[in-house]
């Protein structure tokens, strides 16, 4: 590391990283992708990158992962989906090391614009308390309610991107991501979100014949999901808009998670029979994104339809899990 690079990707060894690494390196930029795994398991390793393996909770790997870099995609963190969010608070916490330490060293080391992946999970709980929610709009984070650990982790480090812009003049932009989902992500082992978890599962009582499965909660907690494509449109745009204010970046299209099942039940030509688990993390009861702002600041919004999406997905999760069980 050290040498000039146009962008850093911190966690690009993950779903939305490996895709925005791919992304970056069709329009003829140079990457160096950076993140805590062994390369043997990121979601996707693209050679003309400098794929980097390094702890960026730790100020010295932060500092030599941005060094000769005149952009950063702060994409690192603990994360996963809500079984995992909700389990492990404290893990999700201590991301706050990797996202202050790249601010410190990105700061340092003179990067010239610095993007921070935020999350849907800053807002208010008492404004997700109802299937039917109000689409939540930016201001809705504060008073600040964020979810236990995670959300708390990410509204503070919006806060510090503001703070390194006041103070140092930084150049920081913030995104506030609402469920990404698309192939290249985890599917299995505990940190899968919904879409990913659905079509795993549809797709193993596809392929064993046994069609019962089980759904976290009642079925009618409600969510808005992103397809990848939308994510890196709108990641890039952002970054290179002329706005510091945390915005919206996701789908309106608000799906009872009974819908989610049915529509990736009707790509997959079956019908299930549903379980459902009551005691099982279940978040919020309704959430959605109001993007009023986004079509203000950039005349566009995600729109990629959630049945297009999960089409891909499914097709892709079929084929991770066929080959799983041969």
């Amino acid at each position: 590391m050290g040498k000039q690079v146009d962008v850093v990707v911190a966690g690009g060894g993950g779903f939305i990283g490996g895709h925005l690494v791919g992304a970056l390196l069709e329009e003829g930029l140079t990457v160096r992708a950076v993140d805590i795994k062994p390369r043997h398991a990121w979601h996707q390793l693209h050679e003309a990158a400098e794929n980097v393996t390094a702890d960026l909770s730790l100020l010295e790997h932060a500092r030599a992962a941005v060094r000769g870099a005149r952009q950063v995609y702060m994409l690192a963190a603990d994360m996963g989906g809500m079984g995992f969010i909700e389990n492990n608070k404290a893990a999700c916490m201590l991301s706050v090391l990797i996202s202050t330490h790249m601010l410190k060293a990105a700061h340092e080391e003179g990067v010239e614009r610095y993007f921070y992946s935020s999350s849907a999970c800053v807002y208010a709980a008492g404004k997700q308390t109802d299937p039917d929610v109000t689409a939540l709009r930016e201001e809705d984070a504060y008073p600040a309610q964020a979810e236990d650990g995670y959300g708390w982790e990410k509204l503070f480090s919006e806060r510090m991107c503001r703070h390194f812009t006041e103070d140092y003049g930084l150049v920081t932009r913030v995104a506030r991501y609402h469920n990404v989902y698309g192939p290249h992500g985890t599917w299995t082992g505990g940190r899968e979100k919904a879409p990913a978890a659905v079509c795993r599962k549809v797709a193993e009582a596809a392929l064993s014949g046994d069609h019962r499965i089980e759904i976290w909660g009642d079925g009618r907690q409600t969510r808005s999901f992103m397809y990848i494509d939308d994510c890196l449109h709108g990641t890039r745009m952002i970054m290179d808009g002329d706005s510091g204010v945390p915005v919206n970046l996701g789908s309106s299209e608000l799906v009872s998670i009974n819908q989610l099942v049915d529509l990736v039940e009707q790509i997959a030509g079956i019908r299930c029979e549903r379980r459902y688990r009551l005691d099982a993390p279940q978040g919020v009861r309704g959430r959605n994104s109001d993007n009023t702002l986004i079509r203000e600041l950039y005349g566009w919004e995600p729109s990629i339809p959630l049945i297009d999406g999960l089409e891909r997905t499914y097709a892709w999760v079929y084929d991770q899990v066929k080959r799983a069980h041969q």
